[in-house]
Parts: structure tokens; sequence; C-alpha cells
């Protein structure tokens, strides 16, 4: 039985150490900025929508954000015409298989499948590559389908990959592959405040997964703080019922 429970905790640890590609930078996402959230609103309009779609996402949603129906309309919206529809493209599926090789996936719940961490170093790791149907890769997506749309922010780089030395002597290596990145081409923005754009998107992302999640959070601390107050009052009935029963 001992021997049971060691190789069953220790399972876990070999499906970690299974995994493959790079470790992932943690998204300094906050979904209460607000200011955050309508820049990375922007982001997703303007850079993401043209191929995806977000079905399960309504323009007027964007009012939560503290967004005017007017700046909705006049800023966000540039494929539907009322701002209770939801944030669909008008290509179509075909079209996208056509000229991808695969459609474009619905963004609504990207933010909860994938996680912060990896759509923030997913987003910070194209790179140019002649060889793949794109002219593009990505270090924590390999052979992905889809081109780097925000190269014209970041600029255009390289991965060049080396073997490490371990330092031992002269012709020695090991410890796996080295890879660094190479600026081909800046961008418009430096690499601090593309960073930030891809947060704010990121953070807009995970919005977009579930936007009542601030205040599902606010109600479920005024209902726990009720149910300690109501418990309180159920042990002083109680005590109070039962003190002369014996």
């Amino acid at each position: 039985m001992k021997r049971l429970i060691a190789i069953l905790a220790f399972v876990p640890l070999l499906a970690l150490a299974s995994e493959e590609g790079p470790a992932l930078d943690r998204a300094p996402i906050d979904p209460r900025d607000l200011v955050s959230l309508q820049a990375g609103a922007r982001t997703f309009v303007n850079y993401c929508l043209s191929c995806h779609s977000a079905h399960y996402m309504r323009y007027n949603r964007l009012e939560d954000l503290g967004l005017t129906d007017a700046q909705v309309r006049d800023n966000l919206m540039f494929a539907s015409d009322k701002t209770g529809d939801t944030m669909t493209v008008a290509m179509s599926e075909a079209q996208g298989k056509a000229w991808f090789g695969v459609a474009p996936p619905d963004l609504s719940l990207v933010g909860r499948s994938r996680g912060a961490d990896w759509l923030y170093t997913y987003l910070r790791s194209f790179y140019r590559d002649e060889k793949s149907a794109t002219g593009w890769n990505n270090m924590v997506f390999p052979n992905v389908a889809m081109p780097n749309v925000l190269w014209s922010l970041q600029g255009v780089r390289t991965l060049e990959t080396a073997e490490a030395n371990k330092g031992g002597g002269e012709g020695e290596h090991g410890g796996g592959p080295e890879q660094h990145w190479t600026q081909l081409a800046p961008g418009t923005m430096g690499a601090v405040e593309y960073d930030r754009t891809v947060r704010d998107l990121v953070n807009f992302l995970v919005y977009m997964g579930e936007p009542s999640a601030q205040s599902s959070k606010a109600i479920g601390i005024v209902v726990l703080f009720v149910l300690s107050v109501l418990f309180v009052l159920a042990y002083a009935m109680k005590a109070a019922f039962w003190k002369d029963v014996r």
C-alpha cells in the first residue's frame, strides 16, 4: 500500500516533467484596471477582430469598462450596426481554411482555455521563418498557422538557436540548445511599450471569458459575510434553546 501511494504521488511529477515547450512568462494583468481593459479592447478590435470572432461577447458589454455607447459606436464598432450584436467577423470558415489552412478560432473563451500566461508569452514569441507558409513561426506554438499580426508594433525578429556549452572543456556541449532573439527591423513600439500593449490585450481576452467575474467575486464576499452572521445567530439560538437540556 505504501508503495502504491508513493507511485500515485509521483505520477503528477512525471506528467509535469514530460511537458514540452518553453517556460511561460507571468502575465501582469489586472482585471480591475479599466484603462488597461479599454486599451486591450481597442487592440483586439483593430488587430484581432478582422480574422477572429468573439461570438459570446456583445459590444454593449464594453460599456461595463467605463465606455459610453457613443464611444463604442465611434471607436470600436466596424463590423456591426447595433451595440447589442456579438463581435463577429465577415470571413467565413471556408475562407479561413483556404487562406490559413485552418479556420481562425473564436476567441471568446481563449483566456480561460489557454490562460493569461500562455497568451502573454505567445503574443511576444513570434519570429520570421521563411520555411513556414506565412513566413512566421512561434516559439510557444511551433508551426502555428497564424502570422504575427502585431509585427508592425513589435518589429521583425528571428530566433537564433545555438548549442549550450557545459563549460567543462573545449568542444563539450550540453544543457540543451540556447535560444536568443535577433531584431531585424524595429517596430513602432519599443520593447517595454509593446509588452504593455500585449498585457492590455491579454487583460481584455481574459475579461471576455467571464465579463462578470469581478462583480461575482464582490457578491460572493457579501454572501460569505451574511452567512457568517447567520451562523453566529444560529449558534446563539441553539445555545439558548438547549441550555436547560442535559
